[in-house]
């Protein structure tokens, strides 16, 4: 038999209601309960966009921020030439402000040395991945704000939920009390 023949009709509110049999803690619960979803709602939906404004910021100023710049290599790459594969090779390039810089970067098999290659390079020269495309930083953006607000909602949602199982522990306990002093009366009246 299910639980909700013994529960009766659900009746929304039910916790504000006025009610003869309402105690103290169910309209505590409540409060809990409500209080608990919105800050919930809120720290999750906040934190969320705050991350994401964050992130769609800092992947905008990388795009403004960093150029490409013609690296060459500086020696030959064993191997022959396969357009689909990349190799690890030293390349040297020069930045704005004519000092000359050297790194690792990707580059054909068998390329020669002074093989040009596009690097990108932050403000100061040094080496960077290219910067994410606006869609990308737009999903990027998204992705980790929803990540964001999901972590930072748990944190209330949890809280509540220890709080509404202290108070259903002390509920319990009150009962049991209560019937450890009344359920001997009980026994007399029956038999």
């Amino acid at each position: 038999m299910p639980l909700k023949a013994f529960r009766g009709p659900k009746v929304w509110l039910w916790r504000w209601r006025r009610n003869p049999l309402r105690r103290r803690a169910d309209t505590m619960e409540a409060w809990l309960v409500l209080g608990a979803w919105l800050l919930t709602v809120l720290t999750g939906v906040l934190s969320g966009l705050v991350a994401s404004g964050s992130v769609e910021h800092g992947l905008a100023r990388e795009r403004a921020e960093w150029r490409p710049a013609v690296a060459r290599v500086t020696a030959k790459m064993p191997g022959k030439a396969n357009p689909d594969e990349r190799v690890w090779a030293t390349v040297r390039w020069t930045v704005a402000d004519g000092s000359s810089h050297t790194g690792q970067a990707r580059v054909a098999p068998g390329s020669k040395a002074g093989t040009p290659v596009t690097v990108w390079t932050d403000p100061q020269g040094h080496l960077v991945t290219r910067p994410a495309s606006v869609s990308q930083a737009h999903l990027r953006a998204g992705l980790i704000g929803t990540l964001v607000g999901v972590s930072a909602a748990a944190v209330p949602f949890v809280t509540g939920l220890t709080l509404r199982g202290r108070l259903e522990r002390r509920r319990m306990a009150e009962w049991d009390a209560e019937w450890a002093r009344l359920g001997p009366q009980w026994g007399r009246m029956t038999g």
